[in-house]
């Protein structure tokens, strides 16, 4: 059974066990646009786990990484405050907010962009994980 995508917005958290769960319950060709962002985001970060987390594909890297999520209109990517900040400049063609972009369906996705993304967001959670490994052994 496929589910429209008012039908997945809808659905449980619990019920949403995998990513895979959730993209599958898109039509094919929203499910092909999410399966080339998550290809883009593990491609990026193979060091990554995959999980859903608020209901949506979360990757992590010793705490939150990035999460996408389909909508109506637009992909939804959602790289923390500071992947917003750091790439304001490249974005600026786009519906952002503090720690969100929206990617319009009507467009192709800047699949790079999220790559580079994606990277600096990784390069700042080892950082972050450095810095507590050595706050812990002081």
């Amino acid at each position: 059974m496929r589910l429209n995508i008012t039908e997945v917005n809808q659905l449980k958290k619990a019920d949403l066990a995998t990513v895979d769960d959730y993209i599958a319950g898109f039509s094919p060709e929203v499910q092909e646009i999410l399966e080339e962002v998550r290809k883009t985001i593990r491609a990026a970060a193979p060091d990554a786990t995959e999980t859903v987390s608020y209901g949506i594909p979360t990757f992590k890297l010793n705490s939150n990484l990035v999460h996408f999520a389909a909508f109506k209109y637009h992909i939804g990517f959602y790289p923390a405050p500071s992947g917003i900040a750091r790439f304001k400049k490249e974005l600026a063609g786009y519906e952002s907010a503090k720690g969100s972009v929206r990617f319009p369906l009507s467009s192709p996705i800047p699949l790079t962009l999220i790559a580079k993304i994606v990277k600096f967001r990784v390069k700042e959670n080892l950082e972050a994980a450095g810095a507590k490994a050595k706050a812990k052994k002081e």
